[in-house]
């Protein structure tokens, strides 16, 4: 496995949303961390980070399900009180609506992730042999 140089310091005024919205790699900047919709590139095409080093897994499409569902189930709930719609409305309405939105943001919360992980210098674990 290849390392990464050590984290330099990001650019001032650039965050970890900003970073993650618009694709940015966390070292250098350029708007190279994305290969795909939702794929990392294996390596920043400007600074040579190599970004297949990081590990976000499946964190980001868990956490956004979990949000994302309990928001739609709560507006689901509010509109079944106060409208009582036929339940094929609900399907048509809220099916679509979770899809886009778990990958909608998808790609901004994987890119947020990376972001953090290199800000903090994020490694696997390792045991130590004593």
């Amino acid at each position: 496995m290849t390392t990464s140089p050590p984290p330099a310091p990001p650019a001032s005024g650039r965050g970890v949303f900003e970073t993650g919205l618009k694709g940015l790699c966390p070292r250098c900047g350029a708007k190279t961390l994305f290969e795909g919709l939702a794929n990392f590139a294996p390596k920043c095409r400007a600074c040579q980070l190599d970004l297949s080093a990081f590990n976000v897994g499946d964190g980001p499409a868990a956490f956004l399900t979990l949000i994302v569902g309990a928001l739609v189930t709560g507006l689901a709930i509010a509109l079944e009180l106060t409208v009582e719609p036929p339940f094929w409305v609900h399907i048509l309405l809220w099916v679509p609506i979770t899809a886009a939105a778990v990958i909608g943001t998808l790609r901004v919360a994987k890119g947020m992730l990376i972001s953090a992980e290199y800000r903090n210098s994020a490694r696997e674990g390792r045991v130590r042999d004593e």
